[in-house]
């Protein structure tokens, strides 16, 4: 089974086969050793059956689809041009492929896990050495495949559930007539299935599950990609151990997680996001429909903080002298790519100060609950778990309990950039879209390297400290991005990981309104006026998006799978997802109306929070996908819609261009201006005109010196936040401003969650100074660097 694959053209295997047996519950007890740079220990894994996805998303599907009102609306919407299908080239095996159309063609899609046959790759396991005859009547073993690379597995065992006290209680056989094998299959059988009510009870069983004794190793291989696990003699999963201990160790080069330092210099460590998502931290199914809950007990030394993805907000327990035990859990089925931990000398941040009178005022109540919002209230479709939008409290709760974590020297720039923003983003995300799916938030502030300017997982929120430059612009609006990932990428997620849309874009969309709201800024004023400029950029960033409608990949029989591209280093710093996506439910937005529209989306959430869903889910948007989504360049329809506001701009977006033909007359004027002649009188802007107007400057072939100078002076750019600030060092390398070589150096050592571009702005500069500045800074921060950026730089610079 071992695969070679080249990172520029193959695609990412999923390996486990997750058809054939789910991991229900994990359980990791973990020691964090930044000597070595390495995390060891044991994962238990506990196993239920690999039945296909669950009817009961379809059948949400038909409901939605039948008793909303706005489904109708939805598909009289659709002013997109729908390419004419050749019947010649149609056949319904390609049906649900091509068109993903309801029906037949699409229960396949759900019962595939979004992907389809790839019948060579089922060839790979089932001809695995491992698979041999055992002399069990000629059948083969069965082979359990997880998802694993970069770690050193030292030991597979079968757990004995069925020495654990009490336990007997969860089989319905007696005990004297089953054999231990079946007895402990069915024990875990009936752990697993315990109803929600009974979480407490569940997750202490697992826990002292955990900790019974092994009773016989298991034989295993691994290589790139894959762990393989087998017990002699056992030729089907519902014979195969329902609950195995694996030890081992992780590899300090592994890319699920990045051992650096802090901005202190302290040593730390954090789980990446990576496309290999956590296969590198521990083994496990990292397709989306293998969704699990978790618990992990951490261990590191006193000096440590451990931050993970858990409901509860947990407190160190000492240990042996100079160390400390961190337990986290979490009781809401998610794929094990959700998971995430940070370790170090992190400090709790705590507000010192009210938040500024000029930005934040009382807040506003909230939007008053649609009538769908009351019909579905007390509807869950997804799998049972102790689920918040069944809580009338949870319902009311607009702010969630959260702490802040930064090392310490940032705390000054926490508390003016972040602190007092937190409050009222959570509030507003609540007034938007309903009840939190999740209990509580952490917020922390990464280490330099770290590769975006956000990431949200359950429970946590990793942020650059990029986003603490400036004002608080920046900061705010990739707070509410984050925030809207626990509705859109998290409670619900992408059953096919190609529909990044699902999450990226609605998170794009989201933020807008979500800051707007916590501005206590009318949605539909701001909607109309301030999301101009920002609409502007992102229309200048979009270029494609799915050109050749690759789904995630294809699905053996077994469940392996692949993530098309998944290797290639640029697809982390690829947009194209987060913009088609904001630009698609902008129109649908403007189309419908904010009345119909977001009572439309809070609908949607409660019906489909806890599920994997894809595209086709949406009433009557299945065209609008395909012809916004799954088509290069820029949709008819958003042509038009551009050309209309170009033609009717915001007054604000005016008054850049107003700005920016007084600059290009600035730059026209003589080196030595006349005597008695006044400098143009320039307006106060926002960040977003800024870099607007910058954007707009960009596109001039020639500024001078003395131009450049003066926009410095005028709108104090080295103190603007980061993405001014990465225009304005475009603008330097491009003009050869050499006063200001400086500002870009300080970008690509502090700001490296976006100076990526900017490498190779300054090597095609052809400026041997620029490139020299590009060598040097590489070669200060390439150590610590994420691999993948790394990677793209070096292309770059060599």
């Amino acid at each position: 089974m071992d695969i070679k694959l080249d990172p520029s053209r193959d695609d990412l295997p999923l390996m486990a086969n997750t058809s054939h047996m789910l991991v229900k519950h994990y359980i990791l007890d973990l020691d964090v050793d930044f000597g070595n740079q390495v995390i060891e220990g044991n994962i238990v894994l506990f196993f239920g059956d690999g039945n296909r996805f669950k009817k009961q998303s379809r059948s949400t599907q038909e409901t939605f689809q039948m008793e909303s009102e706005e489904a109708d609306i939805f598909r009289t919407a659709e002013p997109c041009h729908v390419p004419e299908v050749d019947s010649s080239t149609f056949s319904p095996k390609m049906g649900h492929r091509e068109f993903a159309v309801c029906g037949k063609g699409d229960q396949d899609a759900f019962d595939n896990d979004g992907n389809h046959d790839n019948q060579e790759r089922d060839s790979e396991i089932s001809s695995s050495k491992y698979c041999c005859d055992t002399g069990n009547h000629g059948k083969k073993d069965f082979l359990l495949v997880l998802d694993c690379c970069d770690l050193s597995v030292l030991k597979v065992e079968e757990v004995d559930v069925a020495a654990v006290p009490g336990l007997e209680k969860f089989t319905k056989a007696p005990k004297l007539l089953a054999t231990p094998e079946k007895l402990r299959c069915e024990i875990v059988h009936d752990l697993v299935a315990l109803p929600a009510d009974a979480w407490r009870e569940q997750l202490d069983c697992y826990t002292r599950c955990s900790q019974a004794p092994g009773c016989g190793e298991l034989l295993f291989d691994s290589d790139d990609w894959s762990l393989q696990i087998r017990k002699t003699g056992t030729s089907t999963p519902a014979d195969f151990p329902h609950a195995i201990r694996i030890w081992y160790k992780t590899k300090p080069e592994g890319q699920s997680v990045a051992w650096t330092t802090d901005q202190n210099g302290r040593p730390c460590v954090y789980t990446m996001g990576s496309p290999i998502n956590n296969r590198a931290l521990f083994p496990c199914q990292e397709p989306p429909v293998a969704m699990s809950t978790w618990q992990a007990t951490v261990r590191a030394a006193a000096s440590f903080v451990v931050l993970m993805s858990g409901e509860n907000s947990a407190k160190p327990t000492p240990l042996r002298e100079g160390y400390m035990s961190w337990h986290y859990y979490v009781t809401m089925p998610m794929p094990a790519s959700t998971f995430a931990i940070a370790v170090g000398c992190w400090t709790e941040m705590k507000p010192k100060a009210s938040p500024p009178d000029d930005l934040m005022t009382e807040h506003s109540l909230p939007l008053p609950p649609s009538e769908a919002d009351l019909r579905y209230d007390n509807t869950c479709n997804h799998m049972e778990y102790p689920c918040r939008f069944q809580s009338a409290s949870a319902a009311s709760q607009d702010i969630i309990p959260y702490r802040v974590f930064a090392p310490v020297c940032l705390e000054g720039a926490c508390q003016e950039a972040l602190l007092w923003l937190i409050p009222s983003c959570l509030s507003a995300a609540h007034s938007v879209l309903g009840t939190h799916p999740f209990s509580r938030l952490d917020i922390l502030i990464v280490p330099t390297n770290f590769p975006s300017l956000g990431m949200a997982s359950p429970h946590i929120i990793f942020l650059s400290q990029s986003t603490l430059t400036g004002m608080s612009h920046l900061c705010g609006t990739r707070l509410c991005h984050e925030i809207a990932h626990s509705w859109f990428g998290l409670a619900i997620g992408a059953r096919d990981w190609t529909e990044e849309w699902l999450s990226e874009g609605f998170a794009t969309h989201l933020e807008d309104i979500f800051w707007a709201e916590a501005q206590q800024v009318g949605s539909k004023n701001f909607l109309t006026q301030n999301q101009y400029e920002r609409t502007a950029l992102r229309h200048v960033a979009l270029c494609y998006s799915r050109p050749n409608k690759e789904e995630t990949g294809h699905v053996s029989a077994s469940g392996a799978s692949v993530v098309k591209h998944g290797l290639n280093p640029e697809k982390g710093f690829m947009q194209v997802h987060y913009l088609k996506g904001y630009f698609l439910l902008r129109f649908l937005t403007r189309t419908l109306g904010e009345k119909i529209y977001f009572p439309f989306l809070r609908k949607f959430v409660h019906l489909f929070h806890g599920q994997l869903i894809l595209s086709q889910v949406i009433p009557g948007i299945l065209n609008i996908v395909r012809d916004w989504l799954e088509c290069s360049g820029i949709p008819k329809a958003l042509q038009e819609e551009r050309k209309a506001e170009d033609c009717s701009p915001s007054r604000l977006a005016r008054q850049v261009g107003s700005e920016v033909a007084k600059w290009i007359r600035v730059n026209r004027r003589p080196r030595k201006r006349k005597r008695g002649k006044r400098e143009a009188a320039f307006e106060k802007l926002s960040p977003d005109q800024i870099v607007l107007l910058l954007e707009w400057l960009l596109e001039q072939k020639t500024l001078s010196p003395q131009t450049l100078h003066c926009l410095q002076q005028t709108y104090h750019l080295p103190e603007q936040d980061a993405e001014v600030r990465h225009r304005w060092c475009e603008l330097v390398i491009k003009h050869k401003y050499t006063k200001a070589y400086n500002q870009v150096e300080r970008f690509l050592l502090e700001d490296q969650a976006m100076g990526i571009y900017l490498y190779g702005e300054l090597m095609v500069s052809e400026d041997a100074r620029l490139q020299q500045l590009a060598h040097r800074c590489f070669e200060l921060v390439k150590e610590h660097m994420d691999r993948a950026s790394a990677q793209v730089v070096t292309e770059m610079l060599f």
